[in-house]
């Protein structure tokens, strides 16, 4: 299982002590009640008197948690408090917190192998774990790893609420050479990274812990299960815009749901609930947020104990069948979004987008 070590929860804490801004009440009442939870577990003491705002306040707050595991209240104060640091940058006392794995390092992602599993975990909370093209190539560059060392399978999660919130739009701010060649050289990166869910030749599972949008949605399809949360969504709002689909969706959402519903979510912006996903077959299973990373977490460590190569052999049987297929797929809907991407329709979607954030 993924979580946070009693060593990486005490890092947290001397993080946390190191913070320059006041977050606030409202998040220091979280970060107390995730604190208690995680070392205390579930909350057991009498509630304080009416009078006693604070310590009811925080009772309260404790209390909220209901009963999430110990070992989850430690993940989210290790999210938590990651995500204040980054709000705030790095200090000039601190360098970016980097996950080297195999010599790889990486400053988007959390990358860790333990029972057989290699976990990806998405790793700017604070942007709702939106992708840059940094984070494009350490993805690439992670499933190119995980694909060649000895785990059995590889999951995919996102930190803190989001799953992710697809792509950082930062990508599509012109900074240097015209909008054709900012074009091209997204679209191949676009290709690349496809191609890399196409190819990857293990069990590939998506634990979706928050929201996800876009392209975190459109790729679903190319994995082997998907376990959600039921506070998860799932929106591709490709044509508000003035974009198209990707990831294959094109051909993997009208294969598992019919042309409709697919034209439904991929035209016209539908965004679907947990349930919703799960009974059009984007979802394998749909879990209590309360329970959902201790029981996602206790059914993968028992399939990362078959065996290995079987699971393997079994996901490429599988794949061969179409794999041509979704490779010329890719190749045409990444050859639409380059021409979308240089339009004047797209341009002013995004200048919208930018501007309506702006306001905010």
């Amino acid at each position: 299982m993924w979580c946070a070590t009693v060593e990486q929860f005490e890092q947290a804490k001397v993080k946390l002590s190191a913070l320059r801004n006041d977050p606030g009440n409202e998040v220091k009442l979280k970060v107390y009640a995730l604190f208690k939870q995680a070392t205390q577990g579930p909350c057991n003491t009498a509630k304080p008197g009416m009078l006693d705002f604070v310590n009811k306040a925080k009772w309260d707050a404790w209390k909220s948690l209901g009963s999430i595991s110990q070992e989850e209240a430690r993940q989210q104060y290790c999210d938590l408090i990651g995500s204040l640091v980054e709000a705030e940058g790095p200090s000039t006392t601190e360098e970016a917190v980097t996950s080297t794995v195999s010599g790889a390092a990486y400053k988007t992602l959390l990358v860790n192998t333990e029972d057989d599993i290699t976990t990806i975990k998405l790793n700017r909370p604070a942007k709702k774990n939106a992708i840059t093209n940094e984070m494009y190539n350490e993805i690439i560059a992670a499933l190119e790893q995980a694909a060649k060392d000895d785990s059995v399978i590889t999951v995919i999660t996102g930190a803190g609420d989001f799953y992710c919130s697809g792509n950082d739009l930062t990508n599509f701010q012109l900074q240097h050479g015209s909008v054709e060649e900012m074009a091209k050289r997204g679209g191949e990166l676009l290709r690349k990274y496809v191609r890399a869910y196409i190819d990857f030749p293990k069990p590939l599972v998506a634990v979706v812990n928050g929201p996800a949008v876009g392209i975190s949605v459109t790729l679903l399809g190319l994995f082997d299960l998907v376990y959600a949360t039921e506070r998860a969504t799932f929106h591709t709002p490709f044509s508000q815009l003035g974009q198209s689909a990707e990831g294959c969706s094109s051909y993997t959402f009208p294969k598992m749901m019919g042309t409709a519903k697919a034209s439904e979510i991929l035209l016209f912006n539908k965004k679907l609930t947990a349930v919703k996903a799960c009974e059009l077959g984007l979802v394998t299973e749909v879990f209590p947020d309360s329970s959902f990373q201790s029981e996602v977490w206790t059914r993968l460590k028992t399939y990362a104990k078959l065996p290995r190569n079987s699971l393997a052999f079994s996901k490429q049987l599988i794949r061969s069948v179409e794999k041509e297929h979704l490779y010329a797929v890719n190749d045409a809907e990444v050859e639409c979004l380059i021409g979308r991407w240089m339009s004047d329709e797209c341009f002013n979607a995004i200048m919208s987008f930018f501007q309506a954030k702006a306001k905010l």
